[in-house]
């Protein structure tokens, strides 16, 4: 999962990734130009990532913003 998602923030010019707590699981928050563009939560079990919930809406990543 870290490679593919440092893989799109490879290809996007001036997209950040932040490692965050969100809703009490890790997670990533991924920022352009310092805005926040999608918030990522990863249900773990052992080792193993067994879901990641993201949020695309702006309207929903307005209390990310700075």
């Amino acid at each position: 999962m870290a490679h593919f998602f440092v893989r799109i923030a490879d290809r996007v010019f001036g997209l950040e990734l932040g490692e965050r707590t969100v809703d009490g699981r890790p997670g990533l928050v991924a920022e352009h130009a310092g805005t926040p563009v999608a918030v990522y939560a990863f249900d773990i079990a052992g080792d193993r990532i067994r879901h990641v919930r993201g949020v695309l809406n702006p309207e929903t990543l307005r209390p990310w913003a700075p």
